[in-house]
């Protein structure tokens, strides 16, 4: 596994973390590295960069994930697809320094690792939507 995907799943299970816990970021991520001593400092530092902007950034994400996901309320959108949702998102919208199809190559498979079968392309269908809207 690479280092930015293995950044991806961490942000993943950081962002789940926060969704369950409702803890302040900083406080969430110096409690979650205290398990990942031996994490590589890039690995940790893309990771945390992601974890960091996406959280800044939810409400605006969130919004724009109820606007696109036709016939689904955020609140029936699993919580993993959700978070990967919102992952890619941030990296689509506002990191102009990732390109687009790697993150949502990305975002699809975080979606095989850890949802369900037709998760993949549900993502895959948002987050071409989100493309087209970033183009208007």
């Amino acid at each position: 596994m690479g280092k930015r995907r293995k950044s991806r799943a961490l942000t993943l299970q950081l962002l789940y973390q926060y969704e369950i816990r409702k803890e302040p970021p900083m406080e969430l991520l110096k409690e979650f590295w205290k398990g990942q001593k031996s994490l590589d400092k890039d690995i940790r530092s893309f990771a945390e960069s992601i974890f960091i902007g996406t959280v800044e950034q939810i409400e605006k994400i969130d919004l724009l994930i109820s606007e696109l996901s036709l016939h689904w309320k955020l609140s029936r959108i699993s919580m993993v697809d959700k978070n990967i949702l919102r992952l890619a998102i941030y990296e689509i919208c506002f990191r102009e320094d990732i390109p687009e199809k790697v993150t949502i190559d990305e975002a699809i498979e975080l979606a095989r690792q850890y949802s369900g079968d037709d998760a993949g392309s549900f993502i895959n269908g948002i987050l071409d939507k989100v493309l087209k809207e970033k183009e208007r």
